[in-house]
C-alpha cells in the first residue's frame, strides 16, 4: 500500500454527495450508436484490407479507431451501464471483447476491471498499476502490452472464478492462436496483421495512455484511502477532449459513480461540482498542471459559474398510524432459484405514502387459501430509494404460502399486504462515512439486499462488506443482481460468498458461515473496532451465535442488528402469569380488553376482535410492536427490538405478559 497523501478527505462536509442524477437507462442509445458505428467502420476496414482498396496506414487507422471505440462499449457493459437488463450488457460486452482483446472472456475482463476499481493505485492488487505506476522510460512498452498483466492477474485468481468463465477464456485463447496459425499457413498473416494485429496494438497503446495513465499516474492515494484523489478529472479544451476521450477526461466521476454511462459523466460532475470540490477532488488541466480546489475555482470563475447540487433522496417510513392491510395487485412473479421467487407489487398512488418504507422493514402478506386464511411475514428486498416494492419467497416443503407462491401465484392476482413495519435497518446520513458489514445465509439476504442498496445510494462515502452463505452458486438468491451491484459500487462494496456444497469454491470459503470463520475475519480484515454497524440475518442458531461472538469481541450491542424469520415457540404455563386489564390504543381509537392468565397482550387483543398487527408470533419480526404507556410487562423472547427500543418502552405484544394489574399501551406510537 502506498503512503497516505497530504490531502486527506475531509471528515465532514457542508454538502452531502447526492446521487449523480444519471441513472442506468433501459437502453443507452449513445452506446448503441457508437457500437453500431464502430462495427460499420471495422467492416469497411475489413473490406479495404481484403481488397487493398486503401493504403495500409489508413486501413490500420480505421480498424484501430473501431477497436478503441468498442472498448468504451466493453467498459460500460462491464459496469452494467448499457441497460437495466443484465443480458443486454453481457451481449454487448461479449461482442466488444472479441474486437478489443479476444484472449480473455468478457466475464474475466469484468472481474479484473472491478478489481482495478476496488484497488486503484495499490501496486500489489491493481492490475492497471502496470501502466499507471510505470517509470516514464518503460511506458511505450507497457502501453503496448497492457493485456499481459490482465492475463497474469487472471491466472493468479483462477480458482476464484466460475468454471464456465475459465473454460470460455481458455477457448478464446486457443481459438486466437488457431486463427493466427491458420492465417500464417494459408499466406494471409499480413492481411490479418493489417486488419487486426497491428490496429489492436495501436488501440491498446492509446487506451493504456488515455484510460489508465492520464487519470491515475503520480497519484499516491489508493481507492481505499481516498476515493476523491485516487483518480483525476482533466479540464480545459473540453470541446475536443471530451468527445475524443469519450468523456474519460472526467474519469474521477466514473470512479465515484461506476454505474452511470460514459455520456453522462459531465452532467453528473456539473450537478455535484461543489460537493466534489469540498472533498478536495483531484483535478488537472489538459496540459498536466495539477489544480487544488481554490485554483480550480478560480479557473472555473473564468469559464462560468458552479453548478447547483441535487437534493439527496432519503427513504421515509410508512405514513400509516398503525399497520393495516390493503389489497395490492401483483405485477411480477419471477423465479430467482429453483426454490425461490421474486414477487413485485403495484402499489396504488393513493397508498404510496402508507407503503413507504425504510431499508430492513418487512410486510405481512395475507391471503385465503382454500378457505383457510394464511398470513406470512416477508422482508422487503427492494431499495428504499426506489419506487418499487418487492419481496422474495423461498419455498419451504409443506409451506402453505410458499408453495402457493411458487406454483400458483400469477401476475394480476391480488394479495392483502400490511403496511411496512420493522426496524432492522439503521438511520442513514448522507454525510456519513461508515463501514458496514452484513452476514446473511440463504433467504436472509432479502432484508440485507435492501439495506445494502439503500445505504450505498444514500451514504456515498460509506463502505459495505457482505458475507453470504449458500449451498452453491445455483442456490444463491439474487446472484446476478449482487454481481451487478458489486460492479456498480466497485470500490465501496465487497461480497464474500461462502458455499457449503461447492468443491470448486476456494477452500477457506467452503462450509457454513459460523463462529470459526467469523473469528478469522475479525482477526484479519474485519476487526470489530473498524466496523460501525453489523447486520445478521439467517437461522436462529447462526445469528445468535455470531451476535454473541461480536459482543464478546467488543462490539456495542446497539450496533449489532439481528433479524430472524422465525422466533422461538414454547408452550405457555398459565400459572406463571396473572389476569390483567389492558387498555389498547389502535388506529386512533381506545379499547379495553380483559387478559386471561397466561395470554399475551396480542392474544387478548385478537380475542377481543381487534385487528392488531402481527405476523410471526415468535418475537422475530417486530410487526406487533407497541409502546407501554402505563404498567409493566415481561417478554418471553425478543429478536426484533434493539436495546434502545426497549429502553424507550416498546415491546413485542406477541411476547408480552403483564406484570401489573393494569397495562396501557399504544400501537400507534
Amino acid at each position: 500500500m502506498s503512503a497516505t497523501t497530504e490531502h486527506p478527505a475531509p471528515a465532514a462536509s457542508r454538502h452531502a454527495l447526492p446521487d449523480p442524477g444519471e441513472g442506468i437507462p433501459a437502453i443507452s442509445w449513445p452506446i448503441v450508436g457508437i457500437f453500431s458505428g464502430a462495427i460499420a467502420v471495422f467492416a469497411f476496414a475489413t473490406w479495404a484490407a481484403l481488397t487493398d482498396a486503401l493504403p495500409v496506414p489508413v486501413t490500420v487507422l480505421l480498424s484501430a479507431t473501431a477497436i478503441f471505440v468498442l472498448f468504451t462499449v466493453l467498459h460500460d457493459a462491464a459496469h452494467y451501464s448499457v441497460s437495466t437488463r443484465r443480458w443486454v450488457n453481457v451481449a454487448f460486452g461479449r461482442v466488444a471483447m472479441l474486437f478489443v482483446s479476444p484472449l480473455i472472456s468478457f466475464k474475466s475482463f469484468a472481474f479484473i476491471h472491478i478489481e482495478h476499481h476496488r484497488n486503484t493505485n495499490d501496486g500489489e492488487n491493481d492490475p492497471d498499476h502496470f501502466v499507471s505506476g510505470a517509470p516514464l522510460w518503460q511506458l511505450p512498452v507497457r502501453f503496448a502490452l497492457m493485456d499481459v498483466p490482465y492475463l497474469a492477474f487472471l491466472v493468479r485468481n483462477m480458482r476464484r472464478r466460475p468454471r464456465a468463465e475459465v473454460l470460455e477464456t481458455s477457448f478464446l485463447l486457443v481459438m486466437s492462436a488457431a486463427v493466427i496459425v491458420a492465417c500464417a499457413v494459408t499466406g494471409h498473416l499480413w492481411t490479418l496483421a493489417v486488419l487486426y494485429l497491428i490496429p489492436a496494438r495501436v488501440a491498446m497503446i492509446v487506451l493504456a495512455w488515455w484510460f489508465d495513465w492520464l487519470p491515475h499516474h503520480d497519484l499516491e492515494d489508493t481507492q481505499q484511502e481516498n476515493r476523491y484523489r485516487a483518480t483525476r478529472n482533466r479540464v480545459g479544451s473540453e470541446w475536443i477532449l471530451t468527445p475524443l476521450l469519450l468523456s474519460q477526461n472526467y474519469h474521477l466521476v466514473h470512479h465515484l459513480h461506476p454505474s452511470i454511462p460514459f455520456h453522462r459523466y459531465v452532467a453528473a460532475w456539473r450537478r455535484n461540482e461543489e460537493a466534489y470540490l469540498e472533498r478536495d477532488a483531484a483535478i488537472g488541466t489538459v496540459f498536466g498542471q495539477q489544480l487544488d480546489t481554490d485554483e480550480y475555482r478560480e479557473w472555473k470563475r473564468l469559464n462560468g459559474s458552479l453548478a447547483r447540487l441535487l437534493p439527496v433522496r432519503m427513504p421515509k417510513r410508512s405514513s400509516a398510524r398503525a399497520a393495516v392491510f390493503h389489497p395490492v395487485r401483483v405485477t411480477g412473479v419471477d423465479r430467482l432459484t429453483d426454490d425461490s421467487v421474486l414477487i413485485r407489487f403495484d402499489v396504488p398512488d393513493d397508498l404510496r405514502e402508507e407503503f413507504s418504507f425504510e431499508s430492513g422493514q418487512h410486510v405481512t402478506v395475507r391471503t385465503d387459501l382454500g378457505g383457510e386464511g394464511v398470513r406470512r411475514n416477508y422482508s422487503i428486498c427492494s431499495s428504499a430509494t426506489s419506487d418499487t416494492l418487492a419481496i422474495a419467497v423461498k419455498h419451504i416443503p409443506g409451506g402453505a404460502f410458499s408453495t402457493f407462491a411458487m406454483e400458483q401465484l400469477q401476475v394480476g392476482d391480488t394479495l392483502d399486504l400490511m403496511t411496512p413495519t420493522g426496524s432492522f435497518g439503521t438511520p442513514l446520513d448522507p454525510l456519513a462515512s461508515k463501514n458496514y458489514v452484513a452476514i446473511a445465509a440463504g433467504s436472509g439476504i432479502t432484508p440485507i439486499l435492501s439495506i445494502l442498496r439503500t445505504t450505498l445510494a444514500v451514504e456515498t462515502d460509506s463502505r459495505f462488506t457482505l458475507i453470504y452463505g449458500n449451498r452453491d452458486a445455483d442456490s444463491t438468491m439474487f446472484r446476478d443482481e449482487l454481481d451487478d451491484i458489486e460492479a456498480r459500487y466497485a470500490d465501496r462494496l465487497r461480497i464474500i460468498h461462502v458455499r457449503s456444497r461447492d468443491p470448486r469454491h476456494p477452500a477457506h470459503l467452503r462450509g457454513r458461515v459460523d463462529r470459526p470463520k467469523l473469528e478469522q475475519w475479525l482477526g484479519s480484515d474485519l476487526p470489530v473496532a473498524s466496523v460501525d454497524e453489523w447486520f445478521l440475518c439467517g437461522p436462529v442458531e447462526m445469528v445468535t451465535d455470531l451476535r454473541e461472538l461480536l459482543i464478546e469481541r467488543g462490539a456495542e450491542p446497539d450496533r449489532v442488528h439481528v433479524e430472524l424469520f422465525h422466533g422461538y415457540q414454547k408452550p405457555k404455563v398459565a400459572d406463571e402469569f396473572s389476569p390483567a386489564t389492558v387498555a389498547v390504543k389502535l388506529r386512533g381509537r381506545q379499547h379495553e380488553v380483559s387478559l386471561a392468565a397466561g395470554d399475551t397482550v396480542l392474544e387478548s387483543a385478537l380475542t377481543a376482535g381487534l385487528e392488531a398487527p402481527y405476523a410471526c408470533l415468535g418475537g422475530a419480526c417486530g410487526t406487533c410492536k407497541a409502546k407501554i404507556l402505563q404498567g409493566s410487562v415481561t417478554m418471553e423472547h425478543n429478536f426484533a427490538l434493539s436495546p434502545t427500543d426497549v429502553a424507550a418502552g416498546h415491546v413485542l405484544t406477541c411476547q408480552a405478559h403483564p406484570t401489573s394489574e393494569e397495562v396501557r399501551l399504544d400501537y400507534d406510537a
